[in-house]
């Protein structure tokens, strides 16, 4: 056996499952595609949410999905009867935990559902089951909180149960294809519980898988995307200390990274989505305030006001008073070419251009099916507005017409904040343009 701290020697996805039952517990933007590939991978798969639209959709073979790839998985592994949709929860030898766990008001993890799920698995547990936390998570959970319940509920001797965190580090868009090939930490609470999630992941896992201790790849994953945080953070200061400067801190930003040791980031309207917003306040809720992560943190989300900021500079220089001014925010996706909106930074755009600037605001994105947004055509958003701001890089904003704009808009102020637009395209169509 291989001591905690050590990596395995190797992932290549070969070996056929020992005990092929597996209750994937969560069908969300990871749960389902991590029930499809083991399910992929030989297990027979059983998929619970407490949603009943959900488990109706993949017993169709029909998931409310557009990551690429998922949907045609999903619905081939029903059809062959290797992933099935469960309306209670079933007995396996592995429980895997994908529910989410968000912040609560004074920012600090709020563990109800993660807690709910281990509590209900802890009934139906047998004696050498797993029980694998995917869900993210502050440092100890998985020690401290998932393994006292399992032995607390269960009705299966502690020693006879073992507890894993396995993270995932997936890319939207990108899925099915790094859930396989990506490294993978494998945490237990204890060396045995460690051999038992190696097995599981090393079923499809083409990556490294590296052993350790359950906190150990609880904080990893939070230190993580804390870097990035972090990082997106300094390069949105120098954005605004580049502005005072009156220098252009994206050309400043390429040009420092030419230095071998810097790999400075891109600044845009703040990070957005499920885990940089997030991850980072689990690492530091148990720290003194006013840490480097919290300062962060706190200048990414205020990006959205300095882009609203901006907009409505732009907007006062050409017609005055911001106050009932229509302005189309471009985009709702939290990133480029995805349609998750979780934590959309174009909406907090968009709520600030609202709040302190009385502004009429119109959203658009072509890739988020919500109804709301998805009936708002490009023309819908722009006809008649005096301001544009882009919130997100698509590749369909990318591909913008300036001069098809600007026939449209009553006033041309566009404001890019994610360098999506070509500025001396827009300026030459006429536009008052800034890019953060």
């Amino acid at each position: 056996m291989t001591a905690a701290g050590e990596d395995a020697d190797d992932g290549t996805g070969v070996a056929e499952p020992a005990d092929s039952h597996v209750c994937v517990h969560g069908l969300g933007h990871i749960g389902l595609p991590t029930a499809a590939v083991l399910a992929a991978a030989g297990y027979d798969v059983a998929g619970y949410d407490v949603d009943e639209t959900v488990l109706d959709a993949v017993e169709r073979g029909d998931p409310d999905t557009t990551e690429p790839g998922l949907a045609t998985a999903v619905s081939d592994r029903v059809r062959e009867g290797s992933l099935t949709p469960v309306r209670e929860i079933v007995p396996a030898a592995y429980h895997v935990v994908c529910v989410p766990t968000d912040l609560t008001a004074d920012e600090a993890a709020d563990l109800s559902i993660v807690e709910a799920a281990v509590e209900a698995i802890a009934e139906v547990l047998r004696p050498g089951d797993t029980v694998v936390v995917e869900s993210t998570v502050p440092p100890g959970t998985t020690a401290g909180t998932v393994a006292p319940l399992v032995a607390e509920r269960s009705p299966v001797d502690a020693d006879e149960i073992r507890v894993v965190y396995s993270p995932e580090t997936v890319l939207p868009g990108r899925a099915m294809e790094e859930l396989r090939a990506n490294d993978r930490l494998v945490g237990g609470v204890d060396p045995a519980s460690i051999e038992t999630g190696v097995e599981l992941y090393g079923s499809f896992v083409e990556g490294h898988l590296h052993r350790t201790d359950a906190t150990t790849a609880e904080f990893a994953k939070l230190a993580q995307n804390t870097y990035r945080d972090v990082n997106i953070a300094l390069a949105n200061e120098l954005a605004r200390l580049g502005d005072d400067h009156g220098v252009d801190a994206r050309e400043a930003i390429r040009l420092g990274n030419t230095h071998p040791r810097v790999d400075l980031h891109r600044p845009g309207p703040g990070p957005g989505g499920h885990c940089l917003p997030v991850d980072p306040w689990f690492l530091c809720q148990d720290a003194p305030s006013g840490t480097l992560i919290e300062h962060a943190r706190r200048v990414n989300d205020d990006m959205a006001g300095y882009v609203a900021e901006v907009v409505a500079e732009g907007l006062t220089a050409r017609v005055g008073d911001p106050a009932g001014r229509p302005v189309a925010v471009l985009g709702v996706a939290y990133k480029g070419n995805v349609a998750d909106a979780r934590n959309s930074p174009g909406r907090r755009v968009a709520r600030v251009l609202e709040a302190e600037y009385e502004a009429d605001v119109r959203l658009h994105d072509p890739h988020v099916r919500e109804p709301a947004v998805a009936s708002t055509t490009l023309s819908d958003a722009v006809g008649g507005a005096d301001a544009l701001v882009v919130s997100t890089g698509h590749d369909e904003y990318r591909e913008l017409s300036p001069g098809r704009v600007h026939e449209w808009m009553r006033t041309p102020v566009a404001v890019d904040a994610t360098a999506t637009l070509d500025p001396v395209a827009w300026q030459g169509a006429g536009f008052a343009f800034a890019r953060i």
